[in-house]
């Protein structure tokens, strides 16, 4: 199988072009365009002479047509999803997370693609109404990011229903793991805590979050890819375990062996109403159609965490709010 991966040098899109080569798969990395032809987190790859990386635009339909050319199964994970900058520039959400996902969907309806796996978010379930949180949950996003996502779901379902385009969508609960961005709470933590910070500059800490480390998270991705019974389907990737944002911070400060005190900062903290205070996920279906569940406990994946920050710190600038 031929795949094409969008977001490929992002922090979940690397990882997962890695386990598909490792796998047997032809990888085509699509990362987006700069005048330094940087590949992101595939700059360190030890599979970097393995796969085939190209650069473009996920906004721009004719960079996208030609890089589905001889595509099998499209991971669509490219996306802007910092959910404070959202707040700052939401045309630039619609524009990539909207209009990204359409190129995608046109394009592959055009090739006749075997599956595309469109990535979606827990955050378009708001605040949950209920938990565990399942798929049938109402949809209620809270920020512009959220709100463009949702759109990105409805969207691809549009394309099933209405073309049978093989569309699975796949709605991660909170990811982490080495690579990912200090816009995240769990390397916010662990960056500070290392630079020598006993003080850590956090926002809201009473909110609750389902953790998955990423190496489950990317083994959801290719349970879905591999499964027939997976199309037209929504299908929740979660620990079904919820733990709040000052919990995180306490345990990660116990498994780094240091007492900390956390400090709210108010930019740090989202506006009131766009605040989603709880996710839990359901992830019966998940196990059920796919055979998946998470192989790590939330302390393995954080012990994986932290090693990889301590030999990566330089790459982060803890010191500064990532918005």
């Amino acid at each position: 199988m031929k795949a094409l991966i969008t977001g490929a040098g992002g922090f979940i899109g690397s990882h997962l072009c890695e386990a598909l080569i490792e796998k047997g798969y032809k990888v085509k990395a699509f990362v987006r365009y700069n005048s330094r032809n940087l590949w992101g987190w595939l700059e360190s790859s030890p599979y970097k002479e393995e796969m085939e990386v190209i650069s473009g635009d996920i906004r721009d339909y004719d960079s996208v047509k030609d890089a589905m050319k001889g595509i099998d199964i499209v991971f669509h994970l490219a996306a802007l999803i910092g959910i404070p900058y959202s707040y700052i520039s939401p045309l630039a959400y619609i524009k990539t997370n909207v209009q990204g996902t359409y190129n995608i969907l046109q394009a592959a309806k055009e090739f006749e693609i075997q599956k595309l796996i469109h990535t979606s978010t827990s955050e378009v379930y708001g605040t949950a109404r209920f938990v565990p949180i399942t798929e049938e949950h109402p949809i209620n996003p809270q920020s512009p990011y959220s709100a463009t996502k949702a759109a990105a779901d409805y969207l691809a379902l549009s394309f099933h229903r209405s073309f049978g385009l093989p569309v699975t969508i796949i709605r991660p609960f909170n990811t982490y793991g080495p690579r990912q961005s200090a816009r995240a709470v769990i390397p916010t933590i662990i960056t500070q805590i290392l630079s020598g910070k006993r003080k850590i500059k956090l926002g809201s800490l009473h909110p609750t979050r389902d953790l998955t480390y990423v190496k489950d998270t990317v083994e959801g991705f290719i349970k879905v890819a591999e499964s027939g019974k997976s199309t037209g389907k929504i299908i929740n990737i979660g620990s079904n375990f919820e733990i709040s944002i000052g919990n995180i911070a306490k345990l990660i400060a116990n498994l780094m062996n240091v007492e900390i005190e956390l400090e709210k900062e108010r930019q740090r903290e989202r506006p009131k109403k766009s605040e989603v205070e709880r996710l839990w996920a359901d992830n019966s279906k998940a196990k059920e159609l796919l055979g998946w569940s998470p192989r790590y406990t939330l302390e393995e994946g954080l012990k994986e965490t932290i090693k990889w920050f301590k030999t990566n710190l330089h790459l982060y600038k803890p010191g500064i709010y990532n918005v």
